[in-house]
């Protein structure tokens, strides 16, 4: 074992290059500090990348206490960090780095190219110029004596920075870096990793097999005290989409999923085309005929609804979806639980360890897609960032 980045041992030490860890090199190496950001890929910011390859959602302009409300209030000690860094600050930051962005129907905002590469080749070049140095293929060891332990291509190395900023990320896209691993380096502060932003795994009969892949729009979806109007894919695994995944929290919890097939109509309204005349017609073309929705929509009803009812209204309006729970981890868009909150002081730094600071999404708090996500791990990285540059200037 060796010591090395002796030219760094008075500086910062990021650990983690996703968008977290770069807005916190950003922050100290504007600060003048020395920066070396420890990636354990061979190329930093890898899954979000991945989320750049759908449009990369940005963030939400929309009020900020809906915002706010969007993380639950288990986020709470979060809120002066996201205000300070919220949807309009984003944009700012962005447009800065030269990606121009547009703002949808629903108010997600992403970059015109529609995509995470063009945003992230200015960003690392903007950092090549304030000093920061990437090491790749370095995966923390915890710690040791108060050094910090890298397993690198060089071997086992030991590192004494005079701040350090953990952004490790979640546990979930493991191939990305995202393995939850650090986990163990922190004992006793880490909340059990859960599935967020997931699909729910359903065994569909066979005649739900010609449905398979196709989204169910103009639907509403409830689960506890969380709603959503988001569409959702009928997939081979299951139910997924931003629709379930906005829900996912209670249902993780044990709330039963109630889907609405016709959100824009009451019960009464439901219940009256329902008694329309129907002649020699089906049950499948009386239905289709006088409720004008897609066939999706009817599939499900008979998947859930059997045996069918004389008065469907009211399951037109509640239909209960049957589940087997939540995918697997791995094919969790996000994941909650992870560092503690309580386990950090006002400024992100970890109360029994001085100096060593933590950002992003191995923090425990969660948030639906929509631009919450990446907003909150640029919020907490730079905050993070500063707090680590005050921390050095002491």
């Amino acid at each position: 074992m060796e010591n090395l980045l002796s030219e760094h041992d008075q500086g910062a030490l990021v650990i983690g290059a996703g968008p977290a860890g770069l807005m916190a090199a950003e922050a100290l190496a504007m600060a003048g500090h020395a920066v070396t950001v420890a990636e354990a890929k061979p190329s930093p910011a890898r899954k979000f990348l991945m989320a750049g390859k759908s449009g990369l959602n940005l963030t939400k302009a929309e009020g900020m206490d809906a915002f706010l409300a969007a993380y639950g209030a288990g986020a709470e000690p979060l809120f002066p960090i996201l205000r300070a860094f919220g949807p309009e600050v984003v944009q700012g930051w962005a447009t800065g780095l030269g990606q121009p962005l547009f703002t949808g129907s629903t108010g997600r905002v992403f970059p015109v190219a529609m995509k995470a590469s063009p945003l992230l080749r200015a960003w690392l070049a903007r950092l090549e110029g304030l000093g920061v140095r990437i090491e790749r293929r370095w995966r923390w060891q915890g710690w040791e004596d108060g050094s910090v332990l890298m397993d690198t291509p060089q071997g086992l190395r030991r590192l004494a920075p005079r701040a350090t900023v953990l952004a490790c990320g979640g546990a979930s896209w493991a191939r990305l870096g995202s393995d939850g691993a650090w986990a163990a380096h922190l004992p006793g502060r880490v909340a059990p990793f859960q599935p967020a932003n997931v699909g729910f795994a359903v065994d569909w009969s066979p005649h739900m097999q010609r449905h398979l892949g196709a989204p169910v729009k103009g639907i509403a979806l409830r689960a506890g005290e969380q709603t959503s109007r988001g569409e959702i894919v009928i997939s081979r695994a299951g139910i997924e989409g931003g629709g379930i995944y906005e829900v996912s929290r209670a249902m993780r919890q044990g709330a039963p999923l109630l889907l609405d097939l016709m959100p824009d109509l009451t019960l009464e309204a439901v219940a009256a085309r329902l008694t329309r005349p129907r002649g020699k017609a089906s049950l499948a073309n009386h239905l289709r005929k006088s409720l004008k929705w897609a066939p999706e929509k009817q599939a499900l009803l008979m998947e859930f609804a059997r045996p069918l009812p004389d008065d469907l209204a009211p399951l037109i309006k509640a239909l209960p979806i049957s589940h087997q729970g939540p995918l697997p981890m791995d094919q969790a868009i996000s994941t909650a639980g992870g560092l503690r909150l309580d386990a950090l002081d006002a400024q992100l730094m970890l109360t029994d360890r001085p100096g060593t600071f933590a950002a992003g999404e191995m923090l425990d708090w969660e948030a639906p897609t929509g631009g919450y996500l990446i907003t909150a791990c640029l919020a907490t990285g730079l905050h993070a960032g500063r707090a680590a540059a005050d921390w050095l200037a002491r």
